[in-house]
């Protein structure tokens, strides 16, 4: 008869258990999927013990709780591996107690009827007693606890032996630490995997915010462009329809100062749109609630029922058959500019709270474009009307330019008129004294009176006629010439060459007539010699407007007052000022003196326009520079530079 020796049995057991646990330790290492090593580790220590009715439970001890990852057992019902049950009291089960107090525990069936093992709380389910229950604790070192290994029979004849327990506990440990691997590789796993979905969700959050901004820039270049209005409203749809579901899609404005809404871009699966300039009267509907509370709103059909039965909104226009309604307010400056609405009609589509957000953002940047869009067309048509009305100034300010040149060469005209008056008349009594002398002489001689000394007395009379005559013959063609020579250059406008002093002194004697009745007199103080070769035109209009602006301001109420002219040449320039004695001008005034139309004569026939003419002939045409300097009673000081010599491309104009 055979005998099986003892200790070769134990040596081939231990080798099964090595052997066994080798293969659990590769498994550990080859999958992260906790319920395949766990049965896996059954049928592994199904091989070294009788594990007929074998679990496994698992302890979190973030909320105190465990739960039957792996439970196989004869007679009662399988547990749910994801229900948690709640674990403080270390007597409320044998398996409580396992994990609690971290030690192994080995029942059998009488211990069951033991009160101390009698189940404390309700919630917790021992299960049909067994004739020997094994547990032991699943520790990792640290005190670290994962839950507890239990194997189980119920039949008297299959009793776990002390070597059983010894080996099943020495098992327990190294699958714990396997068990440990399992589970940290899942947990790693399902990080990784929750990570990688996270990542997905953000580079395809990522991705939309990006299309979102581009879809908003391609928005605002466009509308910036003289691209039509429509097809500003066409690139919304199109950038909308990338980013969210809206084949049907449509922009109403609102138009808040007639009460009225229009639909300028519609586009819809089964409504024909309506003519883009049509306005119509707002009525109780989803876009006026949109307006009346300012706030993006998304609704279902059941939430347009409770809107039509709170009395917020009437019963819908149009389509009922909409599985969701997302409409957005265009604000602009507190205005509500319109409103952005997107439908769905398939039930199978439904916008998310989501897409409102991005449907809400996109009407802000749409709202601010289109309005910068508007405005900037706004502006564009005023600025043409400006251009207009500037372009109408411009012409009617070169005609009153024109006039003023005009009426002072006439005033030039009417007083060298009257001076040429006096000598002329002068002359016409001399000439008439000549001839009753004459008269007198021929009665003399006809009765033979004519003697040396009626002679003499004719001769003497002869002389001073004609040295009257002369001296009233040349004064007036003197005041001739300089007028001729004055109107010449101020109607031709040529350029020419001349004598500074000597040309001033004929723009004063030019101004005699004005002068005389003055309560001032004009004195120049230019060397002789300063050749010129510019515009004397211009220069005698600059002199004579700031002469008589000098008559008619400066000395009101006065008897006396001096005007004085004073040139130096300065190398190829000529320093010229025109100053008075008179009340001056404050600061404020004298800030406006060369605008046109500024005058401090208003009413009294003073168009405003002399001192501008004066700042155009000296900077256009004369090709030099201007400045005015006073202050209440010193007087008004204006100081020109001017080139001696001008170009060819001077600025000649009225």
């Amino acid at each position: 008869m055979d005998r099986t020796d003892p200790t070769q049995s134990r040596i081939d057991r231990l080798e099964a258990v090595q052997a066994m646990l080798l293969q659990v330790g590769r498994l550990s290492c080859s999958t992260g999927d906790l319920d395949v090593f766990l049965k896996a580790t059954h049928a592994a220590v199904a091989k070294i013990l009788y594990a007929a009715n074998f679990y496994v439970a698992l302890y979190d001890p973030h909320d105190a709780s465990l739960r039957f990852a792996y439970f196989v057992d004869e007679i009662d019902p399988p547990e749910d591996p994801q229900r948690r049950y709640p674990l403080h009291d270390p007597d409320a089960s044998a398996t409580a107690w396992v994990i609690l107090k971290r030690q192994p525990l080995t029942l059998k069936g009488s211990d069951f009827d033991d009160p101390h093992w009698h189940m404390h709380s309700t919630t917790w389910r021992t299960g049909t007693p067994a004739a020997h229950w094994v547990g032991m604790p699943l520790r990792l070192s640290g005190k670290h606890i994962l839950g507890a290994l239990v194997i189980q029979s119920y039949r008297e004849d299959r009793i776990y032996s002390d070597e059983d327990i010894a080996l099943f506990e020495r098992i327990a440990d190294h699958i714990a630490t396997m068990l440990q691997r399992v589970t940290a590789t899942q947990r790693l796993e399902k990080a990784i995997a929750e990570r990688t979905l996270q990542l997905e969700h953000e580079v395809a959050e990522r991705r939309k915010a990006e299309e979102l901004q581009r879809g908003l820039y391609e928005i605002a270049a466009l509308s910036a462009t003289d691209a039509s209005i429509k097809q500003v409203y066409r690139a919304v749809h199109d950038v909308t329809a990338r980013l969210v579901y809206a084949r049907n899609f449509f922009v109403m404005l609102h138009h808040e100062a007639t009460g009225e809404f229009s639909l300028p871009y519609f586009a819809d699966e089964y409504e024909a749109p309506l003519p883009p300039d049509r306005r119509f009267p707002i009525w109780r509907g989803l876009t006026s609630y949109v307006v009346r509370t300012r706030q993006p709103q998304r609704v279902d059909p059941e939430r347009r029922a409770a809107l039509v039965a709170a009395g917020e909104i009437q019963e819908a226009k149009g389509h009922l058959g909409i599985s969701t309604w997302m409409g957005a307010p265009m604000i602009v400056a507190d205005h509500v500019y319109g409103v952005i609405v997107v439908q769905s009609y398939d039930p199978a589509i439904r916008h998310s709270p989501a897409d409102l957000d991005l449907l809400a953002y996109m009407a802000t940047h749409v709202a601010g474009a289109l309005s910068r869009r508007e405005v900037a067309e706004e502006l564009s048509r005023r600025n043409a009307e400006l251009t207009g009305t500037l372009h109408q100034l411009r012409s009617a300010q070169d005609e009153l330019v024109r006039q003023e040149k005009m009426a002072s060469l006439g005033g030039l005209v009417a007083g060298i008129a009257h001076e040429i008056n006096t000598p002329l008349g002068i002359c016409v009594t001399a000439t008439s004294h000549v001839e009753e002398e004459l008269h007198l002489w021929h009665r003399w001689q006809e009765a033979g009176l004519f003697d040396e000394a009626h002679l003499r007395e004719m001769l003497e009379e002869l002389d001073l006629t004609v040295h009257v005559l002369d001296n009233n013959i040349r004064r007036g063609a003197e005041l001739v010439r300089s007028f001729k020579q004055i109107a010449v250059d101020q109607s031709s406008g040529q350029r020419r060459e001349f004598d500074l002093a000597a040309y001033i002194d004929e723009i004063v004697l030019s101004l005699k007539p004005k002068l005389k009745r003055a309560p001032c007199k004009v004195v120049v103080e230019c060397p002789a010699g300063i050749a010129m070769n510019t515009f004397p035109g211009a220069l005698s209009q600059t002199l004579t407007n700031l002469v008589v602006n000098a008559l008619v301001h400066a000395f009101p109420g006065r008897e006396d007052g001096t005007v004085t002219i004073r040139a130096t040449a300065d190398g190829s320039d000529v320093e010229l000022s025109v100053s008075d004695d008179g009340i001056g001008m404050d600061s404020a005034d004298l800030k406006r003196y060369f605008d046109p139309f500024f005058t401090t004569k208003r009413g009294s026939g003073g168009t405003g326009l002399g001192a501008n003419i004066v700042f155009n002939q000296v900077t256009n045409v004369l090709g030099g520079t201007i400045r005015a300097t006073s202050a209440p009673g010193t007087g008004l000081q204006v100081w020109m530079r001017l080139p001696r010599t001008r170009g060819e491309h001077a600025v000649v104009g009225e």
